[in-house]
């Protein structure tokens, strides 16, 4: 089954097969836009049943979306799902907003690229006590970045600074609905206000 495939790979193609399991293990996400994703990319479209039956054996499946360019191993009981805290998950949820802002005003085949700033503007206007430094922002871009969600260019401390949003955003929020995102945001808005409400209290 599996080795007999794997058998049938030449040298190189085993080290980029072993490259990407240990890439979507680490990281749960591939994208085809980032240029350090392509090869992998590529690669696991045209050998998936590969990746099927190996990944099938841990219980993880890949959720492959072509015309996004996306690729996300799950595994099918939850159990490699990252658990975020408030602000984590904030600002996943505004660079997926953000995302859709300005995929309706760019072209198809475009990256949709935004700054550093847009993310500081839109968590500072939510209704919320604390508001995010630029400590805590960078060291969350970081992570993102290491997902394979986004991609500076530049340097991420300064506010201009312009970050790529890979597809993968869409994959990595359980939401195809932007309006799902926007409840989300205002029901950690909520939430935020009941724990101010009881510390007046």
């Amino acid at each position: 089954m599996i080795l007999e495939k794997y058998d049938e790979l030449n040298q190189g193609q085993k080290q980029i097969f072993a490259k990407t399991c240990l890439k979507l293990l680490q990281n749960s996400f591939i994208a085809r836009d980032k240029e350090d994703n392509k090869e992998m990319y590529y690669f696991l479209l045209s050998f998936k049943n590969y990746f099927d039956e190996y990944f099938d054996v841990m219980d993880f499946e890949i959720v492959l979306d072509r015309e996004m360019g996306a690729v996300q191993l799950v595994h099918r009981e939850g159990t490699n799902l990252l658990r975020l805290k408030k602000e984590e998950t904030l600002v996943l949820l505004i660079l997926r907003i953000l995302y859709h802002q300005h995929l309706v005003k760019t072209s198809v085949n475009d990256n949709i690229i935004i700054r550093v700033d847009e993310i500081h503007q839109y968590y500072d206007s939510l209704e919320l006590k604390k508001k995010i430094n630029k400590t805590d922002l960078v060291k969350i871009l970081r992570v993102y970045r290491r997902l394979n969600l986004i991609e500076p260019l530049g340097d991420i401390t300064k506010a201009n600074t312009r970050i790529v949003i890979y597809p993968t955003i869409l994959l990595a929020i359980n939401t195809q609905a932007i309006n799902d995102v926007y409840n989300l945001i205002a029901n950690i808005e909520d939430k935020n206000e009941g724990e101010d409400n009881e510390e007046t209290d």
